[in-house]
């Protein structure tokens, strides 16, 4: 009588090595481009510059910035286009 289980035994590790073997054997661009597709997925999740990706889109903003004339009653528009208002980016200089 077998049960089911979700250990991972030398026996489950074996037949997973045979099972790749076998494939490789038979179908190597198959088995290298599954390899290619898996580590294109877990990539992202384990790079770190998924967070500096992440800094980045955050301060970039939706739309391209058009130049206002200040009337002087917009203080949240800046008077020229290189004064520093906005997101502070020191943190890319830093990398």
């Amino acid at each position: 009588m077998s049960t089911l289980s979700t250990e991972t035994t030398p026996d489950n590790m074996a037949g997973f090595g045979a099972f790749l073997k076998n494939a490789w054997n038979k179908e190597p661009v198959i088995v290298a481009s599954c390899g290619i597709g898996l580590v294109g997925i877990i990539l992202p999740f384990i790079s770190p510059f998924t967070k500096y990706t992440a800094m980045l889109n955050a301060a970039v903003p939706y739309t391209y910035p058009v130049p206002v004339r200040d009337d002087g009653k917009m203080p949240d528009v800046p008077a020229h286009p290189r004064d520093p208002m906005g997101n502070n980016l020191d943190w890319l200089k830093k990398l």
